[in-house]
């Protein structure tokens, strides 16, 4: 087999699979999905668990942070309509302003995005992002294409076993590069503006300002300016740049206010 063919057979196996499977809620994408609802969330259990006992310490226990926190996220996970068991988990951590979630609803907040959030508009912007992550599967996605671009790049190593173990690596190397920078990256930065456009959904249904959405973001954007961190073009980015994503945010915000019952 020559090498134009393994890589054309490569490719070929990573297009045909992309589009198949599934609908995203709302949005209607094509999503790659090879495991089922309920091994994502058995997944999603373990690592909760695992990530619960690692953070025994840094768990705040602040009565008050922990029920502003807890509130909004039950409205928001409420207006999702999907009945997974929420989990809503605060970490002690002022110098991280982040937070992100686990298949099946297991939401982690750092203390460090608190400030930049201001307000529960603020706060059910970060939090209808992480539930529309959970929402849209984003987690089983993520290891569909990781176990397809593997077993491709197995493939491509198999076939080129008689090129010498020097060649295979720096073909499978220069394969991998384009992977992720062509297909991997683009669907995480894909998955960050789709969870931001559901999350602006989810938090209208909720009763909380949509329109508010925008404050965040350029608060966010604010704050990784003075931080003196550059980022990375985002191209290479598995985050949208904050231009585009206030833009998209701004573009989808009628869909948005259709929802919203002040």
């Amino acid at each position: 087999m020559t090498l134009r063919r393994m890589l054309a057979g490569f490719f070929a196996l990573l297009l045909f699979a992309l589009p198949a499977c599934s609908k995203a809620p709302y949005t209607g994408r094509d999503r790659l999905l090879l495991l089922s609802e309920g091994a994502e969330l058995s997944m999603g259990a373990q690592s909760f668990r695992q990530l619960m006992k690692k953070n025994r310490q840094k768990i705040s226990r602040d009565p008050a942070i922990n029920e502003h926190v807890k509130r909004v996220g039950r409205r928001i996970a409420r207006a999702s309509g999907k009945n997974y068991k929420w989990d809503f988990v605060v970490i002690k951590d002022d110098k991280t302003p982040n937070a992100f979630v686990l298949p099946g609803g297991k939401v982690f907040v750092y203390t460090g995005i608190l400030p930049i959030t201001l307000n529960e508009h603020g706060l059910a912007t970060v939090l209808g992002h992480e539930v529309a992550h959970a929402i849209a599967r984003h987690g089983g996605e993520r290891v569909s294409q990781t176990l397809l671009v593997n077993a491709g790049l197995a493939a491509v190593q198999i076939g080129m076993a008689k090129e010498g173990s020097r060649t295979s690596r720096q073909v499978t190397a220069a394969l991998g590069a384009g992977v992720t920078v062509g297909i991997l990256l683009p669907f995480s930065r894909l998955h960050e503006s789709e969870a931001d456009r559901l999350g602006l959904i989810f938090m209208a249904k909720a009763g909380y300002d949509p329109r508010r959405a925008v404050d965040f973001w350029r608060r966010m954007a604010a704050k990784a300016g003075k931080s003196g961190k550059g980022r990375p073009p985002e191209f290479l980015s598995t985050h949208p740049a904050g231009t585009t994503r206030i833009n998209q945010i701004r573009r989808w915000m009628p869909e948005a206010l259709k929802y919203y019952k002040p």
